[in-house]
């Protein structure tokens, strides 16, 4: 019996020195891939994307409308015929314009996890890097967690910042002011 509490106690402090020996560490991950610049070359993919897919639709919306004002107008004077076959032309053309709609929403989507993936990738194996070397056997996506002493851990944020090339005074912040003032200026010029 007590060569039982013997072995006990010695595997409790071996597990208490090896605790003080564990290192971890914390990475606002959003923050990185947010301020990333291949980000803004995605967001610019993305934005030129989506107005080429307006316009399709514009364009698509434009005919549908003139359509139907041209049935609107004219439909009392047309024989039943005439007048079946222009439903089915508006039907038809609001068949295609809501299937385009949906087909240009998937392509968007595939679109923009292609031109995201590589960048999470770069971050991950960043951050991973960075934990390697340090000797780090955790590392915790900073805005996760529900409680976080800053002082019993190491933040990767900055130093991953400087491996991935962001810029030293861009915050999130910095981003949201110039994507709002990128959207005030288009919606200016519309």
């Amino acid at each position: 019996m007590k060569r039982f509490f013997l072995i006990a106690a010695m595997a409790v402090m071996s597990v208490a020195a090896t605790a003080q020996d564990f290192k971890w560490a914390y990475v606002d991950f959003n923050e990185l891939i947010m301020l990333m610049p291949e980000m803004d070359e995605a967001r610019a993919t993305l934005e030129e994307n989506q107005k080429t897919n307006e316009e399709i639709l514009v364009a698509m919306y434009d005919e549908y409308q003139v359509k139907m004002q041209q049935y609107q107008q004219k439909s009392s004077t047309w024989s039943a015929a005439i007048r079946e076959s222009k439903e089915k032309e508006i039907v038809d053309i609001q068949t295609r314009l809501e299937q385009t709609q949906q087909n240009l929403q998937q392509e968007m989507q595939q679109l923009q996890n292609s031109l995201q993936a590589p960048i999470y990738e770069k971050a991950q194996n960043a951050v991973n890097e960075l934990a390697k070397s340090k000797g780090l056997a955790l590392v915790f996506e900073k805005n996760s967690l529900l409680y976080l002493d800053p002082a019993q851990g190491v933040d990767l944020t900055p130093e991953a910042r400087k491996v991935l090339n962001i810029p030293e005074g861009r915050t999130l912040e910095s981003l949201q002011a110039e994507l709002q003032a990128k959207a005030q200026a288009a919606a200016q010029m519309q």
